[in-house]
């Protein structure tokens, strides 16, 4: 069964996977880091997971490649804990996704496209 967060919880949330998707990651990073803050536990590490993969893609624009390397290993390795979903994030999705733009990032490529964070189909009907 795959945790779920109370509708409450989730609003936060879901604004900040809405800024993910649509590439602010700077500004998702402050609203994670805000639901963050005060969490304990599990959940705590869940949302740090997704700001470390936000700021990375943050430094990507930014033009850092290797604060982006770094933030990307760093928010894999805690995903890996909440694969393959969890509170709705299709974890799986969003994980294999940020590792093929590592690998890309380590080559010196360009992104031509940023990773998205996918709901489950659950959390989608």
């Amino acid at each position: 069964m795959v945790p779920r967060a109370s509708p409450e919880v989730n609003r936060p949330l879901q604004e900040g996977i809405n800024l993910f998707n649509r590439c602010a990651f700077f500004e998702c990073h402050e609203v994670l880091e805000e639901i963050w803050t005060p969490e304990r536990g599990r959940r705590r590490l869940f949302l740090q997971s997704l700001i470390h993969i936000a700021v990375a893609f943050y430094h990507v624009q930014r033009g850092n490649r290797l604060g982006a390397e770094r933030q990307l290993r760093k928010g894999l390795t805690k995903l890996t804990g909440y694969l393959p979903a969890f509170e709705d994030v299709d974890t799986e999705v969003l994980y294999e996704q940020a590792m093929e733009s590592l690998a890309r990032i380590q080559s010196g490529e360009k992104l031509a496209e940023f990773p998205k964070i996918r709901l489950t189909r659950r959390a989608s009907q």
